[in-house]
């Protein structure tokens, strides 16, 4: 079999990698949008594109029903969830497959036995996986469990992901209240607010091992990831090798063969990653949860082992066998992925809105820019404040560090705040320059961060803004498909406002 149209059930830089991946591979891409991304870049960019509702996710990429129809009407062979959204949700799988369609993804089984982190943490258990000491009950004997495991906990939801329904709780007087917390916020974002507790290790390193299985039997590993600089358990700055791991082969091999026993657990084909946390000073490592989908990091392995994942995806996905073996994938070089977000970090992370007025992405050897917006699209505040992903490789991970700062230096988003200046001021640390860099790296050395001075971007932006604001009024709509120079405008224009006439 092969696919030779794909609806793609997602938004946003995610969308447009897949759309570029389909026109590789000469198959015909059919996006999906909501009214607020009628002119997105992944809608222009597809061969085809389907409105399915409103802005609310609820009512446009969560409604199942409305993206089966859409694939049905668009005629594709099969349907890719992309990441986010729908993307582990095995009803969306069955729905998918009982309308004739492929499945971009593992079975529904699998989903659904590694969307529940607590049956997850039990089934690998008996894989011989090691989990963090933990508890799940009724909730009749939290107080007694948290005791018993030694407090600081981890009150975690069982389902979901993405940092949402979990607290820190160093003390017992703490426990209840962040129960409570933790359930509602679980409730609401994933409609289950069942928590479990765990042990919380305080400066523990997230290294994750990304699994690639088929329907032939074969599942193998494609080597790691390290996340721990992460902000409320959301990843900023992903890398591989792992520093910890260059400098512990052994313990590389027995994470990676973790992993592999993880995936085979559940049958597992397609992609995905298995998370585990690192005591740096033990060197003991524990399974945290397995994500059933492509993750946001996915080009760091790209390229170090020079595979193109979702190529891989839909090769699979037809029914081929993974064409290599666990002896040939090997590791080249060093890569860093930054993520980029519409976020002010000096404001509480405080989201950001608006229109880019200009996108300048860097263009240099080793680096790699995924985006899903590009100069005059907007930034809109019903979705994921995601704007692109910066990715360098270089032959050593000083080079890549030094690259990847150059880059960000020449990275500029004009018309909202960005973390660019955050991201750089990060990865020039010296916790995170010596690779010891932990999970509470962001907690202890950027709490109350504030740049060092009104970044230029954002005076420019700004000037730009009031300009485009003038030209506006004055009826003059810009040509959005021109490159905008404000010091070619005859209207009076100046840094700080126009001229009076």
């Amino acid at each position: 079999m092969r696919i030779r149209s794909l609806l793609i059930a997602s938004r946003g830089e995610i969308a447009v990698r897949l759309i570029r991946a389909c026109r590789e591979l000469g198959v015909r891409s059919v996006a999906v949008y909501s009214d607020a991304d009628a002119g997105a870049l992944h809608v222009r960019l597809a061969d085809a594109a389907i409105n399915i509702g409103p802005p609310s996710p609820r009512e446009s990429y969560l409604n199942i029903d409305r993206i089966v129809a859409a694939a049905r009407t668009a005629g594709v062979d099969a349907v890719h969830p992309g990441y986010g959204f729908l993307s582990e949700n095995a009803d969306f799988a069955e729905a998918v497959q009982a309308a004739g369609l492929t499945w971009v993804g593992p079975p529904a089984a699998a989903i659904r036995a590694m969307g529940s982190k607590t049956e997850a943490r039990a089934l690998v258990q008996r894989a011989g996986v090691p989990v963090v000491p933990g508890y799940d009950s009724d909730g009749s004997r939290w107080a007694e469990a948290a005791a018993a495991i030694g407090y600081p906990v981890l009150v975690k939801a069982s389902g979901g992901g993405g940092g949402r329904g979990m607290r820190v709780v160093a003390d017992p007087h703490e426990l209840e209240a962040a129960l409570t917390s933790a359930q509602r916020e679980a409730g609401n974002a994933f409609g289950d607010d069942r928590v479990f507790i765990e042990k919380y290790i305080a400066r523990g390193r997230h290294i994750e091992f990304q699994v690639f299985g088929d329907a032939h039997g074969n599942v193998l590993h494609l080597f790691e990831r390290e996340c721990s600089a992460q902000r409320r358990h959301q990843k900023l700055i992903e890398e591989s090798p792992s520093p910890l791991l260059a400098a512990h082969p052994v313990l590389r091999e027995q994470m990676g063969a973790a992993a592999v026993r993880a995936a085979r657990a559940v049958g597992y084909q397609n992609a995905g990653t298995v998370e585990f946390i690192v005591d740096p000073e033990t060197l003991s490592f524990y399974f945290l949860e397995m994500n059933t989908r492509l993750q946001v990091e996915h080009p760091v392995t790209e390229l170090v082992t020079g595979l193109d994942l979702v190529h891989l995806q839909l090769r699979v996905a037809a029914g081929e066998p993974l064409p290599f073996t666990q002896a040939v994938v090997s590791q080249r070089g060093h890569a860093l992925e930054c993520r980029v977000y519409a976020e002010d970090p000096a404001n509480e992370f405080y989201p950001s809105v608006g229109t880019l007025l200009k996108v300048v992405t860097p263009q240099t050897p080793g680096v790699r820019v995924d985006a899903g917006f590009e100069s005059g699209d907007s930034v809109s505040e019903h979705y994921d404040a995601l704007l692109a992903k910066v990715i360098v490789h270089a032959p050593s991970r000083p080079e890549a560090l030094a690259r990847m700062r150059s880059v960000l230096a020449q990275f500029h988003l004009l018309g909202i705040i960005t973390n660019l200046a955050y991201l750089r001021a990060m990865l020039s640390h010296p916790e995170f320059e010596s690779g010891h860099a932990t999970t509470r790296f962001v907690e202890e050395h950027f709490a109350g961060w504030q740049p060092p001075a009104p970044p230029l971007e954002a005076l420019i932006a700004a000037a730009l803004a009031d300009h485009l604001g003038a030209v506006r009024a004055n009826g003059r709509a810009p040509n959005a498909e021109a490159t905008y120079d404000p010091w070619a405008a005859g209207d009076g224009f100046r840094v700080g406002g126009t001229r009076a006439s």
